[in-house]
């Protein structure tokens, strides 16, 4: 349950750190302690089954840079966390979309601080990518999606490998370049990107509701990606 505090409003999603090994109920991935999963139907989720791995977490202790990317956002959820010395569910961040931190990093650039967490954060990033996987990943994405623009293959890829994020790119099967693999990053690319799908989450939708809705517009671009360049 979430906390009691304030701190979460009914309507936001609110997403567990856990503090004990659990297993999600959809794909079957082990959490470990310390990871993220959501609660649907007392059921425990990975983020990525929970569609949400997409966004970025931002810990708490700025409020100024948590306002404007939690205003910014408009998918976003509570991070929350049982605190076993004080018996309840205490706020430890907000998972928001990249480009919503991006607007709020920015406008908070004059900050000194903000400067010297967006240059942290920038090198923490790049240090997690690995380019030459990120490229393979891209150049699969292309072949079985010649339509598909270059700078789509690049955020496709960018995205589905980053290291350490339980994101689809680092699966044993997406190493291997497998076709099933490939077409779960962009299928879930294009979800969130050419759908209202993330509106529909907002909106308080459940999950695979929200994926019926928006299915025939996924599928519409799928295809038209999938023909040759003539």
């Amino acid at each position: 349950m979430p906390p009691k505090d304030g701190s979460v409003e009914s309507k936001d999603i609110v997403v567990f750190q856990i503090i004990r090994d659990s297993k999600c109920a959809e794909c079957g991935d082990e959490l470990e302690r310390g990871q993220m999963l959501r609660l649907e139907a007392n059921q425990p989720f990975c983020l990525a089954c929970s569609d949400l791995s997409h966004l970025v977490y931002l810990p708490r202790g700025d409020a100024a840079l948590t306002r404007r990317a939690g205003k910014y956002s408009k998918l976003r959820a509570v991070v929350v966390k049982f605190s076993t010395s004080r018996k309840r569910y205490e706020r430890q961040g907000l998972l928001v979309e990249e480009p919503a931190l991006a607007q709020a990093e920015a406008e908070c650039i004059a900050d000194a601080d903000a400067r010297a967490r967006a240059r942290y954060r920038a090198g923490e990033r790049q240090a997690l990518l690995d380019d030459q996987y990120i490229k393979r990943f891209a150049d699969e994405v292309g072949r079985q999606y010649p339509s598909c623009p270059d700078l789509e293959r690049e955020i496709i890829a960018e995205h589905a490998c980053l290291k350490y994020s339980g994101r689809v790119g680092r699966t044993a099967a997406a190493k291997r370049f497998e076709p099933e693999a490939i077409e779960l990053a962009v299928g879930a690319h294009v979800r969130h990107s050419h759908t209202r799908y993330d509106e529909l989450l907002v909106d308080g939708v459940e999950r695979n509701q929200a994926r019926r809705i928006v299915a025939k517009d996924v599928d519409r671009v799928l295809d038209s990606w999938r023909k040759i360049k003539t």
